[in-house]
């Protein structure tokens, strides 16, 4: 990958986050959006693929290091997505506040920067859909593709250049 395909990737990942603390603070069709500790989990995923990419577009000798590093970070928010997208269908299987609410809120980011990182919402939690789709359906959805090319070209091989 080049460094502005880096970039473009850091830039999405940092615009979906800006984007869920918009809903948060604004709300959508009034509702508000709290973020459940599943949906800051997936926030700190989003910042690891950000700032792995940004890395990689910056410093050409490890690129391969961050981007695999961006990896691990989509797989990881492709499995927080996919437990709280399960959730979702099974909210039996919630018991409504979640004990990892109060383990993310202990953390120095949470107590700084309550705004982004502040566990206040439940997981299971029914809110409006947004074109078709929950938010930890499209996040999960984000979370696969950013997975799927990043993996992929992970391993293509680099054109030498002439």
């Amino acid at each position: 990958m080049n460094r502005a395909q880096y970039l473009s990737i850091s830039l999405f990942s940092l615009s979906l986050v800006i984007f869920a603390v918009i809903l948060q603070q604004t709300g959508y069709q009034g509702v508000s959006f709290l973020p459940c500790p599943l949906c800051i989990l997936q926030r700190i995923a989003y910042f690891g693929i950000a700032i792995s990419c940004f890395l990689a577009a910056g410093i050409s000798p490890l690129k391969k290091s961050f981007q695999f590093l961006a990896v691990l970070s989509a797989a990881f928010g492709g499995a927080i997505a996919g437990k709280q997208v399960w959730l979702l269908s099974h909210p039996e299987a919630s018991c409504g506040v979640d004990p990892l609410e109060v383990w993310i809120n202990q953390f120095q980011l949470a107590q700084g920067l309550p705004w982004l990182f502040k566990a206040d919402g439940i997981c299971s939690a029914k809110l409006p859909t947004i074109l078709g789709l929950q938010v930890p359906e499209w996040s999960l959805l984000w979370f696969l593709v950013l997975l799927l090319f990043l993996t992929l070209t992970l391993f293509k091989k680099s054109v030498p250049k002439r």
